[in-house]
């Protein structure tokens, strides 16, 4: 392994890329015009092989993330955000936590998040969970109601998607707080993405929360986030909520 530069880490990642694999990914991910990816350029690296890669490159300085980030290509996006959770999971191992170290992380990371560069569902899903979540655990969660009140697609998707680690640690307060306030927005990947923090919750922390925002949401819920909450109630259950609409 040479030096820890994101150059070196886009020439690797440059030897697994397959030509035809860029073509279905672009596809896949919506990069037409007028789709939530417009105009992002693929080179045909997928997930594992984005993973693999990286591996080595653990310690890649934050302002070489910073440079992954700033790439016109989505893997190699990907790949920093891969390298940024990793950071992030050291710095929060460390003996007596590296409290500076992280505040750096986030830093970046918004900062990213905000200028455009976390702009596809699956760099959202890679990241928020992994860097804010565990970031504001402990901590007040105002950021995500900021992120929440944005018109980005992306910003209101890390609000949402950073609150699945408080899923995890059991609470649910949080995401019940953020789904109300996202209930509205009608595009596609925020219904899939409330539904899908309303079953975790449901699966993860208690059923009755679930039912419980049911009843008195279920009514006005689009199609799509009731299909995803209620996806494992029982049948009849299943029916009764989707009745309501």
């Amino acid at each position: 392994m040479g030096e820890l530069t994101a150059a070196a880490v886009q020439g690797e990642l440059g030897k697994v890329a397959d030509a035809a694999d860029a073509v279905q990914l672009q596809r896949f991910f919506k990069t037409g015009p007028g789709e939530y990816g417009a105009g992002d350029v693929f080179i045909g690296v997928r997930v594992p092989k984005t993973r693999a890669v990286v591996k080595p490159f653990a310690g890649l300085p934050l302002s070489e993330i910073d440079v992954l980030l700033d790439s016109a290509v989505h893997e190699h996006r990907l790949a920093g955000l891969v390298i940024l959770n990793g950071e992030m999971a050291r710095a929060m191992r460390k003996r007596g936590a590296d409290i500076a170290r992280q505040e750096q992380i986030i830093e970046l990371y918004l900062a990213a998040v905000r200028r455009g560069r976390v702009n596809n569902w699956d760099l959202v899903d890679a990241s928020a969970e992994f860097i804010v979540g565990p970031w504001l655990l402990e901590r007040p969660r105002a950021l995500l109601f900021e992120l929440a009140e944005q018109e980005s697609l992306w910003q209101r998707r890390v609000a949402l998607l950073s609150s699945f680690a408080f899923i995890k640690a059991g609470d649910a307060g949080t995401t019940i707080e953020l789904c109300e306030r996202l209930l509205s927005d009608k595009r596609d990947l925020i219904q899939k993405a409330v539904g899908w923090m309303l079953r975790e919750i449901g699966k993860r922390v208690d059923r009755s929360i679930l039912t419980g925002f049911l009843d008195v949401h279920a009514p006005a819920m689009g199609r799509t986030a009731l299909s995803y909450a209620t996806e494992h109630l029982p049948a009849e259950q299943r029916a009764h909520y989707r009745s309501l609409r």
